[in-house]
């Protein structure tokens, strides 16, 4: 693999280098501002990401065309209903000369992972992308194995099919910092769509080598948040645990579980990484706000009376961040009221 070198402007760690991985990607994948922008937040805050759309809406292709311009290793599993825990991580082979067991180590060992329709596989399948998801490593019989730094999962899922389709145990789900809807594009996108579809074939280039990106997260982790700003990440995720409590007496027996604390720690961590995209050295409580249904809607266990009712996580979260709008604080921020 090539990498091209970046502009003499965008050799440092600065929200520069960002724009032209985003310019660049934006080559081939139309309109998806969201999206692109969730997977960049993810990226730089060594999350993962799980994307939900109806068939055809590129969701496999802007991870694919994501990891061809950050650069680093690919690995892509395409998940069924017979697939084996081993055709993951790996598994130890006997030798017959020898007489011993060698490691074939899986697709998993990438720094960008792409998990297609992740929801066909079984129950036991997704157990063994726990450990890698939270501890960076699998373990294939006696000896533990490290995957490759930086890692991150980007999985797929579809939701308007249910034969041969698994639902996703609340323990992994809550390991992906986000779950982005992906939508229909509209008109004047889907015409560019075609356009470039049919047109001449796009080459993206690399601009990031793995040790730069790591340069880069490097430096949002240094992206100073204040303490309202954490404060206002505690308060959403606790009101989703009592809603009653917290002036949403409307949803009270409408959940069943509210967000963990990893949704406000991944709501802190990843309003750095968008103040950073943002061009801002420090986070902002609108940055929580932003993240906030993205973060939240998979984490929140709905009960059979709020189902039935048709309440939705969005429309929870929707109501939380209009009672509790992003506080102003002293540090420049011009979009909270």
């Amino acid at each position: 693999m090539t990498v091209t070198p970046l502009s003499p402007a965008h050799t440092s760690a600065s929200p520069a280098i960002i724009e032209e991985v985003l310019f660049e990607v934006k080559r081939l994948i139309v309109g998806q501002d969201h999206l692109l922008e969730r997977l960049l937040v993810a990226l730089l805050s060594r999350g993962h990401i799980l994307l939900e759309g109806v068939p055809g809406l590129a969701k496999t292709a802007t991870v694919k065309a994501l990891a061809q311009v950050v650069g680093g290793s690919f690995g892509r599993i395409q998940f069924t209903p017979d697939l084996v825990p081993a055709d993951l991580v790996g598994t130890r082979v006997y030798n017959g000369r020898t007489g011993e067991f060698t490691v074939e180590l899986g697709p998993v060992f990438a720094n960008l992972l792409l998990a297609d329709e992740i929801n066909r596989a079984p129950a036991k399948v997704q157990s063994a992308l726990l450990e890698v998801m939270q501890e960076r490593q699998v373990t294939i019989g006696k000896q533990t194995y490290r995957v490759p730094d930086p890692f991150l999962v980007l999985a797929t899922q579809n939701p308007i099919e249910s034969d041969g389709t698994y639902p996703l145990p609340e323990a992994q789900l809550d390991r992906f910092m986000f779950k982005v809807l992906v939508d229909y594009p509209d008109y004047p996108d889907e015409f560019v769509v075609i356009e470039r579809i049919t047109g001449a074939p796009i080459i993206l280039k690399t601009l990031l080598s793995p040790d730069q990106l790591r340069a880069i997260q490097a430096t949002v982790e240094q992206v100073y948040v204040d303490p309202a700003v954490i404060g206002y990440a505690a308060s959403l995720v606790t009101a989703t645990r009592k809603p009653a409590e917290r002036g949403l007496a409307e949803y009270d027996g409408a959940v069943l579980f509210g967000a963990s604390p990893r949704a406000s720690i991944n709501l802190v961590l990843g309003a750095r990484a968008l103040a950073f995209i943002r061009g801002r050295n420090h986070a902002l409580p609108q940055d929580v706000a932003d993240l906030a249904p993205d973060v939240l809607r998979h984490r929140l266990v709905l009960s059979y009376d709020g189902i039935a009712a048709g309440v939705t996580p969005d429309q929870i979260v929707a109501t939380l961040l209009q009672r509790f709008p992003p506080p102003r604080i002293d540090l420049g921020d011009r979009h909270a009221a």
